[in-house]
């Protein structure tokens, strides 16, 4: 049977509704993405994931029974909206749950509150290192002469006059457009008595200032504001903070609304190489994600975003690309040569951000087509480039990142690990939001389980984030419901069995999720998990021999990224996802990326030195080394195939 064209009406279950004509051939999927209705779709729409559920309310669709779906849903409507092709008018409900990604967006007023522990040690660690709040923005005020019959001086030469005379800027001016525009009534306002602010240019404009924005001086002083983003596959997280004193005003986190054409990088490359595809993969994170994010970061302090005079991006290799609109189609393709490292002289307005038009965009240099500037970003927060002791850095998200070494060298690779860690290609995962399986206990004779949610007391669990994924899966390994190859061995109440034999662990039952869903862990999804840990595994394994050394010389062991601080050493040491090596070696040190942006945002020293970091590392490429195969394969058992790497784990079936 032939696909036609029709209407199709969504309903989003938050409240309102989109109509979008559809063309032959569509799917449900492509249909919202064209409606720009936000269905998340890690799997990038092949019918792999489950998490596109939305419910036919009329109309026809062609669709097959999914094992995401169980009959009674699939009676009641219920389809993945990847797989159902438009056969007449529709009209389809999209759940809350397909919304995840937009679910969760979050701001907060920092002032006058304890700041993020994280920043709390970084920024004491970059003022003992003489990483100084020095951000090259000034606020300088300035006393004019008014105009009279005997001087009619132009109002901007009025005022670099009276600028040259007080000897602030200490070089030449150059006026914005911005500040000129605002120029002749701030004057008049504020009987020639101004605010200027100040920016003293670097690299090839040194010795050059700009004159930014321009304020009364009589009002209350302004705040000289600048944004740290960190722009991660998943989750996009920033923050605002005084450029004259460090002072960090607030922050958020937001989902990043690429998702919904897929939860890998390779999956948006390909995406962003299709027409008008870079045009898409660049609204969905900066329309729908960066710009209502740093419009809630600026309203929950009261700072007009035109007050950001600077921001700073620190990103993966491909977010940086899609991020600029710069072609990534060559990230993907033998020989993985990325369009750009670094970039300079990017202007908020060229980039359509929510800020002053002229404030600058600074992003942190890459160093590979997998290796981006959030690790070199990382590696600058974690200062283990200034320490005699071999260190390992990882960065544990949808890619998995590496850095090895030391004040000699730094040697940095990626393994794809995939998006297991934040919740893609998992059944009932999801992201580190409220209702969220953060850890996991299990009793070893009844196999019930002891679940921590994230949010309020009471809160009904949805699914699991990448803690509680390995929390759950470490509990399940070490009590015998599964084997050495992720097989569900024994039976109970909680364990269930589909016609294909396939055997699930049901953490939650319907009545007691949020969902009105049983939340289980599927042997397909224990199978995901062991793939990314023995990518991550066999990726430290292959670069430590690719530097003539062994676990046993890593001294410090530094873990950040999207699952950092709620990982459980012990769980993911059973599980074969990290070194065996005593605990008092591993460091949590939470979201570096940002931490890095932040210094890049505050100080031209530190950003001088992380393009240092990127300039000293060496890119090693995994797939070249002819032992990594090898390496992976031994991987993909709970905890390894070799017991002398994993001593006290199990390796029996």
């Amino acid at each position: 049977m032939g696909y036609g064209e029709g209407n199709v009406r969504f309903v989003l279950e938050g409240g309102g509704e989109v109509r979008v004509r559809v063309s032959a051939g569509e799917s449900l999927l492509d249909a919202a993405r064209k409606a720009n209705v936000a269905i998340d779709a890690p799997c990038a729409g092949n019918g792999s994931c489950g998490k596109c559920r939305v419910k036919l309310l009329s109309g026809e669709v062609q669709s097959e029974p999914s094992r995401h779906i169980a009959p009674e849903e699939y009676a009641a409507g219920w389809r993945l909206a990847c797989t159902s092709f438009v056969k007449s008018d529709a009209a389809a409900l999209v759940p809350n749950t397909a919304l995840a990604y937009r679910k969760g967006m979050k701001a907060a007023d920092l002032r006058g509150k304890r700041e993020l522990a994280v920043f709390e040690a970084f920024r004491r660690d970059l003022s003992e290192l003489r990483f100084k709040p020095d951000s090259g923005i000034e606020m300088v005020s300035v006393e004019l002469t008014p105009p009279g019959p005997d001087d009619s001086t132009a109002d901007r030469e009025r005022l670099l006059a009276a600028l040259a005379e007080g000897k602030s800027p200490g070089g030449p001016v150059a006026v914005s457009l911005y500040a000129l525009r605002k120029l002749p009534s701030v004057l008049r306002e504020s009987n020639f008595s101004v605010r200027c602010v100040l920016r003293r240019e670097t690299g090839e404009k040194a010795g050059y200032v700009t004159l930014l924005d321009v304020f009364p001086g009589d009002g209350p002083a302004p705040v000289a504001a600048g944004l740290a983003i960190d722009i991660g596959t998943t989750t996009v997280s920033a923050l605002l903070a005084d450029l004259r004193t460090g002072e960090i005003i607030a922050e958020g986190s937001a989902g990043n609304g690429q998702i919904r054409y897929g939860a890998d990088v390779i999956n948006r490359i390909i995406e962003s190489a299709r027409p008008g595809g870079i045009e898409r993969l660049r609204a969905a994170l900066t329309d729908e994600c960066i710009l209502p994010l740093t419009d809630m970061i600026c309203q929950a302090c009261g700072l007009p975003p035109v007050c950001v005079y600077r921001v700073a991006i620190a990103a993966n290799t491909t977010m940086t690309h899609l991020f600029t609109g710069v072609y990534a189609d060559n990230l993907r393709l033998e020989p993985y040569v990325p369009a750009f490292f670094g970039a300079e002289g990017l202007r908020c307005a060229d980039l359509g951000l929510r800020a002053h038009p002229d404030a600058e965009v600074l992003v942190a240099p890459c160093v590979g087509s997998y290796v981006g500037g959030d690790i070199t970003a990382g590696v600058f927060a974690s200062m283990l480039y200034r320490k005699d002791m071999f260190s390992l850095f990882l960065d544990l998200g949808t890619n998995g990142e590496l850095v090895f070494g030391n004040s000699e060298f730094l040697m940095t690779c990626a393994c794809s690990a995939g998006p297991a860690f934040e919740g893609g290609d998992i059944s009932c995962g999801m992201r580190a939001t409220d209702g969220a399986i953060e850890d996991c206990r299990l009793d070893e004779a009844s196999m019930e389980p002891d679940c921590g949610v994230i949010g309020p007391a009471g809160v009904k669990p949805a699914g699991l984030c990448g803690s509680g994924l390995i929390d759950l899966i470490g509990e399940l390994f070490r009590c015998g419901v599964v084997n050495a190859k992720g097989r569900i061995v024994r039976e109970g109440r909680r364990v269930s069995r589909d016609e294909s034999d396939i055997g699930s662990y049901i953490v939650a039952f319907a009545h007691e999720s949020a969902t009105g869903r049983d939340i289980s862990i599927s042997e397909i999804d224990i199978d995901n998990f062991i793939r990314a840990k023995g990518a991550v595994f066999s990726a430290i394994r292959t670069m430590l021999a690719m530097a003539d050394s062994s676990v046993e010389d890593i001294e410090s062991i530094y873990i950040a990224g999207g699952i950092g601080s709620g990982v459980h050493v012990d769980q993911a040491v059973r599980l074969g996802l990290l070194p065996d090596v005593p605990a008092e070696r591993y460091h949590y040190i939470g979201n570096t990326s940002l931490a890095g942006a932040y210094a890049m945002l505050t100080s031209r020293e530190a950003r001088r030195e992380i393009e240092r970091i990127a300039d000293g590392m060496t890119y090693l490429e995994l797939s070249s080394h002819p032992g990594y195969m090898d390496e992976f394969i031994a991987a993909c058992f709970l905890p390894h195939t070799d017991g002398r790497l994993f001593p006290g784990g199990k390796t029996d079936e």
